[in-house]
């Protein structure tokens, strides 16, 4: 019984630690760049659902890509996750703030970012 809570310990501890950089979450082949936003990860996913929702009225779904909110998917209104069409948000490739692309067909997400730069 000892052992198994002494293993338990560790596994813990590893997880816990946090990465000294942010992972890159791939790209799917069908997604095209639409722009940049200073906010982090994170703010900007939730800047892009926030006004897709409220001028939409729609539900729109937020998916964490990776932990330590690093990167997220925004599903356009009425999508609906895995395979909906989404705005798809990672770590900017140099410094600070996001990369953003479009997975899905043509939509307003352009003018969305803008707003949430």
């Amino acid at each position: 019984m000892k052992l198994a809570l002494a293993a338990m310990a560790i596994a813990v501890s590893g997880c816990a630690s946090q990465p000294t950089s942010a992972p890159s979450a791939p790209l799917p082949p069908d997604a095209r760049p639409v722009g940049q936003s200073q906010l982090a990860p994170k703010a900007a996913a939730t800047c892009i659902s926030q006004k897709w929702a409220n001028s939409t009225g729609q539900t729109v779904y937020i998916e964490y890509v990776f932990a330590n909110d690093t990167a997220f998917n925004v599903y356009a209104p009425g999508q609906q996750p895995p395979s909906g069409s989404a705005a798809l948000i990672r770590p900017a490739p140099a410094g600070t703030g996001s990369a953003v692309a479009f997975r899905g067909p043509e939509s307003t997400i352009g003018g969305v970012v803008g707003q949430c730069a």
